[in-house]
């Protein structure tokens, strides 16, 4: 008798969740021995040009409001329905904002088949009066199952083009993360799977907080060497942050593509990078600059640096992480942004 064939589901069709829907599309069916080849992929009820999103979507095989121009396997098959969606998954893929996360997971719970487990591309961080709590815990948490994790220098656009990127796994169950390889592995999407989730998950957080300080860095016209500086005192802190709310978190992870890859990455080309150095030009507020400059798309770098700075003042420690909370005063108590360079002064 031949073994099940697992059921993947995709939660999240922005930008980064129709790119890796591609490579999902793809893989599920060269390894149609272990993967059924439909795959739902649940999207939000938006329109495009006064059409609904999920109708074009379905019809033409693009996501032009996210990716456009780009062809996705025709057995993705989109919908707005959660139920539909996970209800005969075995495997989920979280791919959404971090703020609908812990919602989205109370309302699939009822409807979710035993044994299921998951994957989270999801940047960000929760906290609770103990410290930060890390977003797969969260799932797991509600959903009780178990959750891995995938983090990487991974420029949405790049990947829906099929331009080389790699991406780091972090699990704790090592078939799951095998599973997950298969999955996402491409020629063009190298997935390196390392047994420490705190350690890739908060990587895959804390860069946006110090992407954010590059933005402005840019803004202000700071030489290349400022920058490196800003990249430098970053995954410093990065990582003292990491490993002392999670002592496991090991530091080789800094040197996987979520650590100094994404990093480099996201403090040259990402969204928030691009906002941040907006910010400094126009003094506008982030929540205008999001509305402007992202076409729908959420920043994730602004919600992280407050959770972060909550954590961080609730036990006093704020003084020994003067570039993250630089950029939380900065961002939200009205500091002028100059006040960036001081930060670098007292590393």
């Amino acid at each position: 008798m031949s073994q099940q064939r697992e059921k993947v589901a995709i939660i999240g069709g922005g930008s980064f969740g129709t790119a890796v829907a591609k490579i999902i599309g793809q893989n599920v069916l060269l390894h149609d021995d272990i993967f059924e080849p439909e795959v739902l992929l649940r999207m939000t009820d938006s329109t495009y040009n006064g059409e609904k999103l999920i109708e074009i979507f379905n019809r033409t095989h693009e996501n032009p409001k996210y990716q456009p121009g780009i062809t996705l396997p025709s057995n993705i098959i989109a919908t707005s329905d959660l139920e539909e969606t996970v209800k005969d998954a075995t495997i989920l893929v979280f791919v959404l904002p971090h703020q609908f996360l812990e919602d989205t997971c109370y309302k699939m719970k009822q409807f979710l088949k035993e044994g299921t487990k998951a994957i989270s591309l999801v940047k960000g961080v929760n906290l609770n009066q103990e410290g930060p709590v890390l977003l797969s815990t969260t799932i797991v948490d509600i959903l009780g199952i178990d959750v891995s994790v995938l983090m990487g220098a991974n420029i949405a656009s790049e990947i829906a083009k099929d331009q080389f990127s790699e991406a780091t796994i972090g699990y704790t169950n090592e078939d799951n993360a095998n599973l997950f390889v298969t999955l996402f592995h491409t020629p063009k999407f190298m997935c390196t799977p390392i047994n420490d989730v705190p350690g890739v998950e908060l990587c895959g957080a804390l860069k946006n907080v110090i992407a954010i300080a590059a933005g402005f860095s840019d803004g202000l016209g700071l030489p290349g060497n400022s920058k490196a500086a800003i990249l430098r005192i970053g995954l410093l802190e990065m990582k003292k942050f990491a490993q002392h709310f999670f002592p496991e978190v090991k530091t080789d992870t800094f040197f996987e593509s979520c650590g100094i890859a994404d990093l480099y990455v996201t403090c040259t080309e990402g969204r928030n990078r691009k906002c941040a150095e907006a910010f400094a030009k126009t003094g506008k507020s982030f929540k205008e600059l999001e509305a402007e400059m992202l076409n729908g798309q959420l920043l994730q770098g602004t919600g992280t640096t407050e959770e972060v700075y909550k954590v961080l003042d609730n036990m006093n420690m704020t003084k020994e992480f003067p570039l993250m909370s630089a950029v939380h005063d900065i961002a939200f108590e009205g500091k002028p942004v100059t006040e960036l360079v001081s930060s670098l002064e007292v590393n």
